[in-house]
């Protein structure tokens, strides 16, 4: 009984280790270690007690304590909840602003995670979310002939649709002239922001009496309402919630997402088993940036209402980050962006209320993606990678093969499986194998 108890455990203990929610969550860890030491470097006390440490180190301890404790207790109070608040609606509006500020954030991760499914690296977050909101707000302030539900669908539509343009631009150059997503995303990310630039100085997009580069306010009728007063909260929530559903059954209950996750798995084995790859890249990017180009659209329509040149702010790529660390999943996405989202929002305060430089939040982000394009680093520094190994490597002795396991032999044995479309064409394709072979015993 304890053998199989022991058995068990290491079985989990093996689990926990070769998790990716373990490298995540380790990641985390190491990053906010080193944002520890950040905060350290940077409070002026602990620097001065530093330099009697060893005559009496408990003012330097002390000081150490109060500056990380205060900057993480302010960072949970400007992005949570804050129990120092006047009043209880002032408590829970940090909490409200984080979901405000995730809102357009997660919905542009899951546009970048559709591609990364299908094997395209879309940089373009932040060119394919200017247009799809410049396009919305242009619908929003101009065709307010529109009635009021009709006008906010239409401004929301409008928006995912140039957005899809924009994505499908890279798509087709890569289609047809198997151009590099990475650099024509990144060129199209330029363009759209001189694009915006422009847009922003002729009448039709400048508001009247306005000597600064923006735009009027969208139509009343074209905003999303506000879902509690006093908050910035709005309904955009919902349209997040709905576009993560869509992700989870485009990709796994569709046959398009098939089409998409077998050419990011194996272009070569998709196009044997009769899947159209160019197509299926030039799909690939026009749903992606009709997602991004609704995150614009939420985004001006829900919070800011108008155009200016830096309405993207850092959503584009802050979304790329999001989908890494989502792991392209639905959920895993949605807690990213509320995390991200957290640290932005809580970051800003803790920068007010306890000095600490809000660029350290981007450090740690930073390092959190870096942590995470790394897994066996996450897995050696926090100690997964013991856990992970096997008893039976323990075991045998240095220069000795370890015998093969079923799961090794099991996924040796799938590597040449062909997908039913490709069954057919390979069968006939056997009787001339065969006479090859014989020809060659002959």
């Amino acid at each position: 009984m304890s053998e199989k108890n022991t058995a068990s455990s290491r079985t989990l203990a093996q689990r926990i280790g070769r998790s990716e929610v373990s490298v995540v969550i380790g990641a985390f860890i190491i990053a906010a270690i080193i944002g520890s030491v950040l905060i350290l470097i940077a409070n002026e006390d602990v620097r001065e007690s530093f330099g009697y440490v060893f005559a009496r180190p408990s003012d330097f301890f002390g000081a150490s304590w109060a500056a990380i404790a205060g900057a993480y207790e302010a960072m949970f109070r400007g992005a949570i909840f804050d129990y120092n608040a006047r009043t209880t609606a002032l408590m829970w509006r940090p909490l409200f602003e984080t979901l405000t500020v995730a809102t357009p954030l997660i919905i542009a991760a899951y546009g970048m995670a559709v591609g990364f499914r299908a094997g395209m690296f879309n940089i373009g977050g932040t060119g394919q979310l200017l247009i799809g909101a410049a396009m919305a707000g242009y619908v929003g302030f101009t065709w307010t002939f529109l009635p009021p539900v009709v006008h906010l669908i239409v401004a929301l539509a409008v928006g995912a649709l140039a957005g899809a343009v924009w994505g499908g631009i890279a798509g087709f150059l890569k289609a047809r002239f198997e151009a590099n997503e990475v650099i024509s995303t990144i060129m199209l990310n330029w363009i759209a922001v001189s694009l915006l630039g422009f847009l922003l100085t002729t009448k039709a997009f400048t508001a009247a009496n306005s000597s600064q580069p923006i735009s009027p306010n969208v139509a009343v009728n074209a905003q999303l309402p506000i879902l509690i007063s006093g908050y910035r909260l709005h309904a955009g929530i919902f349209i997040m919630l709905l576009a993560g559903v869509f992700m989870w059954w485009l990709l796994t209950r569709s046959s398009l997402g098939f089409k998409f996750r077998t050419v990011g798995e194996n272009p070569r084995a998709a196009q044997v088993a009769g899947i159209k790859v160019g197509t299926t890249s030039f799909l690939v990017m026009v749903v992606a940036g009709a997602l991004v180009g609704l995150a614009g659209s939420v985004h001006l329509l829900g919070t800011e209402h108008r155009l200016t040149s830096g309405i993207a702010g850092n959503v584009g790529f802050d979304a790329i980050t999001v989908a890494l660390l989502g792991r392209s999943g639905p959920i895993g996405i949605l807690l990213a962006g509320l995390l991200f989202a957290a640290l932005g929002v809580g970051g800003r305060f803790m920068e007010s209320n306890q000095g600490v430089p809000i660029d350290l939040v981007s450090i740690v982000q930073a390092l959190v993606v870096l942590f995470i394009a790394a897994p066996p680093l996450v897995r050696t520094l926090t100690g997964l990678s013991f856990l992970a190994r096997d008893k039976k490597d323990d075991d045998t002795p240095a220069g000795s093969a370890a015998p093969a396991t079923e799961e090794s032999d099991a996924s040796t044995a799938t590597v040449g499986t062909v997908t039913p479309a490709a069954a057919g064409s390979h069968r006939a394709s056997a009787p001339a194998a065969d006479s090859a072979d014989a020809s060659k015993e002959a």
